[in-house]
């Protein structure tokens, strides 16, 4: 199964943007991962903002892949998304290399009993191996 903290020292080729639910990462090795939500009837979960430039992390090893998630509101979170909050989790994702940093920025709300959480994995393999 990969982790986001399996880009560790990496270096990509390519990071794509695709919607508001994707981002694929390409490796020099020719690996692709994939960071994005399966959305499901009750959940919303989307990137809510990128601080930095993803360019920033082409061409030179990845030096920073972290993870971390939070039940409380960031400060800066818009009022339009905390007015009707039921159940909802961000998902922060910071990378880095000797360019600059990126801050990826993943809001999920959902009634309580769907899955509010990012996927990870490699494509061609299943997020459980």
């Amino acid at each position: 199964m990969a982790e986001f903290k399996d880009l560790l020292g990496l270096t990509l080729t390519g990071v794509e943007r695709i919607g508001d639910d994707e981002i694929k990462f390409t490796a020099n090795d020719g690996r692709v991962f994939k960071l994005y939500h399966d959305q499901d009837c009750c959940e919303s979960v989307y990137i809510e903002s990128i601080t930095g430039d993803l360019d920033r992390l082409i061409g030179h090893p990845i030096t920073l892949a972290e993870e971390a998630t939070s039940g409380e509101n960031p400060p800066d979170a818009k009022p339009e998304i905390v007015k009707y909050q039921d159940c909802f989790t961000w998902t922060f994702y910071k990378l880095a290399t000797i360019k600059g940093y990126v801050d990826i920025r993943w809001y999920g709300e959902s009634n309580g009993y769907y899955s509010e959480s990012v996927d990870f994995c490699e494509e061609g393999k299943s997020r459980w191996g």
